[in-house]
């Protein structure tokens, strides 16, 4: 028997036919920094309503993912997360630095990696060409993201209800409309290449 019977075969991510550069170091290059660039943007989109604040950064990273795959869409949130450490303002409100560390974000910009390796890992896998398949995948990516924030949380709120309560019931509505529009961008991008 042979191995690849059983490895499904990964499909090539949406942005490399999106950014077509013969040249994989450059096209690496290019599609991270543009990745870091959109995070960064993102980040600043945000309206605060208790110790954390509702951003486009999640919207961000589960586009990405989706369009990036599995190993580029995890190395672009990584390089998002080693230049915000290193002192760029890529964060929320222009933040940037190690002090990051010790506020209450923490494990939401934790959570990113994992959820854009899962979702990125499902869009490799067709989960991007329809609707309801992107969403899925999103949700599960959110998922994640809800999950790391909150049990960081879980560290400043007296117990698990203030938690839930600081970082997640506020949010969920937002990012149901959030994914929602990244789901659908992600398959109406695929028919558009179809053309």
């Amino acid at each position: 028997m042979t191995t690849t019977a059983l490895t499904p075969t990964l499909r090539t991510p949406l942005i490399d036919r999106l950014l077509p550069v013969p040249n994989v170091a450059l096209r690496t290059i290019v599609q991270v920094v543009l990745g870091v660039i959109l995070l960064a943007a993102l980040a600043q989109v945000r309206v605060v309503i208790g110790p954390v604040p509702i951003t486009g950064q999640t919207f961000g990273v589960l586009l990405l993912a989706a369009v990036y795959g599995r190993s580029l869409g995890a190395l672009t949130i990584v390089a998002y997360l080693s230049a915000g450490l290193a002192g760029l303002g890529v964060f929320t409100g222009g933040v940037g630095g190690l002090a990051v560390l010790s506020g209450t974000t923490v494990g939401y910009l934790a959570g990113f990696v994992p959820a854009a390796l899962v979702v990125g890992f499902l869009a490799q896998r067709g989960w991007d060409r329809s609707f309801r398949s992107t969403a899925a995948a999103m949700v599960l990516g959110n998922a994640i993201i809800y999950l790391g924030g909150v049990t960081w949380l879980l560290r400043f709120a007296p117990d698990l209800q203030t938690a839930l309560a600081w970082g997640l019931w506020p949010f969920i509505a937002g990012d149901l409309i959030k994914l929602a529009f990244a789901a659908a961008l992600v398959p109406a991008a695929w028919r558009l290449l179809r053309r």
